[in-house]
């Protein structure tokens, strides 16, 4: 079986921006929510507003350059978590829009990310940048943005973060 590009990508970011947007919905159900918007996990590390506009922005950037399009903008002007699940429904918006065929030859593609500020360059072809940069930047930060809610006392847990695979429970069948 060839597994594609758009199905690693659009089948991985899809349904966790949908966790995403259940445990914001956990989050608004506790007193004081409003605080989360700038709740870190530390110091150095940016507040809850900003992972979940990285998640959106690295879903929507990796999509764009995979397929050869420009990545939509948005405004980092969130002010409630409501914002940020319009946020997260807009960039679904945008990747379900982007059809399988766009991807084709996706995996040779190259793929250069400027970092000016360093003088440097990453280069890497469309499969390397997918498993390498952008997936594990998108993971980085859903799962901060989950550990800001769960430390800041919000009601969920591993099911509510990977609630996507609920799909694949089957009724035991021993051998």
């Amino acid at each position: 079986m060839k597994v594609s590009i758009y199905a690693i990508a659009i089948e991985t970011y899809v349904p966790m921006l949908r966790s995403l947007s259940h445990v914001l919905d956990q989050g608004a159900k506790k007193a004081g929510s409003g605080d989360l918007l700038n709740a870190r996990l530390a110091p150095d590390m940016y507040p809850l507003a900003q992972q979940v506009r990285m998640a959106c922005d690295q879903a929507n950037d990796s999509i764009a350059r995979l397929s050869g399009k420009d990545a939509p903008q948005f405004e980092d002007n969130e002010k409630t978590l409501e914002d940020l699940k319009a946020r997260i429904a807009r960039t679904l918006e945008y990747l379900e829009s982007v059809r399988a065929t766009a991807f084709d030859g996706a995996e040779d593609r190259k793929i250069t990310i400027p970092i000016p500020e360093n003088n440097i360059d990453f280069e890497m072809d469309g499969l390397q940048y997918l498993r390498d940069w952008a997936l594990p930047h998108f993971y980085f930060h859903t799962v901060t943005a989950y550990g800001i809610l769960r430390h800041n006392g919000v009601d969920i847990g591993k099911r509510d973060y990977m609630n996507q695979v609920g799909k694949y429970i089957r009724p035991h069948n021993p051998a």
